[in-house]
């Protein structure tokens, strides 16, 4: 719906600029009455005589095929004035030709759809946002829980916030673009030009898969590494969460900037969306490797210990259960998964599910024990 948007601003604006010329070439050199030919913001209209004047639909909407029959009338007055509607000052105009009320019923529906998923998200970050600001506080309070575990955990909570924060910033601003329609020239050609809510989206949800990307090499290191200068990785790991996703982020900004440029940046070039797509499935993949590794040493400490069948299964899966959320391990399936794969409901349904684990996920954070290396 933004491409159409953007193709109709563009055509209508080479379709003004041509009856501009068209009005300047065909100036009448005589005298007479005559109405002053004009653009009026939906059609061109040229100089004329007293009478009903009649022009083709304008070509740039987008339901107006080559060699269409439509027309669109206004009537020149006697006094050399374009009529105007009884008791008002606007200027009649019929344009009930050109009109198409079925056209964009596919799209309403799907509008609506969409509407559905937006809400939804919505909801969803906006409780994780009250949750997570509230886990935070807590453990900056509490001393007993500073250390480099939990430090990383306030982190990522905090990738959490601000992506909730810019997935909630850039709804509104969506909103309020595209209820408030522009009045003028001017607000048209600028339209759907904002994009820096679409920047800090993009960058914040970088930095929440690096720093779930984090949690899987703290855990890592806890489990099969002697390391026990944790305190001076974190400086590292802070560098990996918030540094990493500026690397991809600033050079799709400048690839959208320069090839891009339309649509609120809500459309997607593929090699252009690759740039930021890459690196972020990269993680998911890294993740998902120390993910198994992890399983694997619990299978194998499991087994050592000798335990009975079904403590042996709900040790498994109680570990296996804190692990997901927490290294985001769900997403792997959304990797494999893309929009370019699935059409129709398809593809409804999978953004249903990506959007409700996205977005309330993080409450399972809260209500899961965090792993240690007591745990496994």
């Amino acid at each position: 719906m933004s491409s159409m948007l953007d193709d109709l601003i563009y055509k209508r604006g080479e379709y003004q600029e041509n009856c501009t010329r068209f009005l300047k070439a065909t100036l009448p050199t005589g005298t007479g009455t005559f109405c002053n030919g004009t653009f009026d913001v939906f059609a061109c209209w040229p100089h004329s005589s007293p009478g009903i004047v009649s022009v083709p639909c304008p070509p740039y909407l987008p339901w107006i095929k080559e060699g269409a029959t439509g027309n669109v009338y206004k009537e020149c007055t006697v006094n050399g004035t374009w009529k105007t509607e009884e008791n008002s000052s606007s200027v009649w105009r019929n344009q009930s030709e050109c009109e198409n009320h079925s056209f964009f019923k596919s799209e309403e529906e799907e509008v609506f759809r969409q509407s559905v998923l937006r809400v939804l998200s919505i909801v969803g970050y906006s409780l994780s946002f009250s949750s997570l600001c509230l886990a935070v506080l807590i453990m900056s309070l509490l001393r007993k829980l500073h250390c480099t575990r939990n430090y990383i955990h306030m982190n990522l909570f905090v990738s959490f916030i601000f992506r909730a924060t810019a997935v909630i910033t850039k709804e509104v601003i969506l909103q309020v673009t595209y209820t408030n329609l522009p009045r003028d020239e001017l607000g048209w050609n600028s339209y759907t030009k904002s994009a820096a809510s679409k920047v800090s989206l993009e960058y914040f949800v970088g930095c929440n898969y690096f720093w779930l990307l984090v949690e899987a090499i703290f855990l890592h290191t806890l489990l099969f590494t002697a390391v026990l200068t944790r305190k001076r990785l974190l400086k590292k790991y802070m560098i990996i969460g918030w540094g990493t996703p500026l690397l991809f982020v600033i050079p799709w900004t400048v690839a959208k900037t320069l090839y891009e440029n339309k649509s609120c940046w809500l459309n997607n070039i593929r090699w252009i969306w690759w740039i930021i797509r890459g690196p972020i499935t990269l993680s998911v993949i890294v993740i998902f490797c120390i993910f198994l590794k992890i399983i694997r040493l619990l299978l194998s400490k499991l087994k050592a210990d000798q335990l009975k069948f079904t403590d042996y299964r709900d040790s498994l899966v109680r570990a296996t259960l804190v692990l997901i959320p927490l290294l985001g391990i769900h997403e792997i399936v959304f990797t494999i998964i893309i929009d370019e794969s699935v059409e129709g409901s398809h593809r409804y349904a999978r953004n249903f599910v990506h959007l409700t684990l996205s977005s309330f996920q993080v409450r399972k954070l809260l209500v899961s024990p965090l792993p240690t290396q007591r745990n496994l």
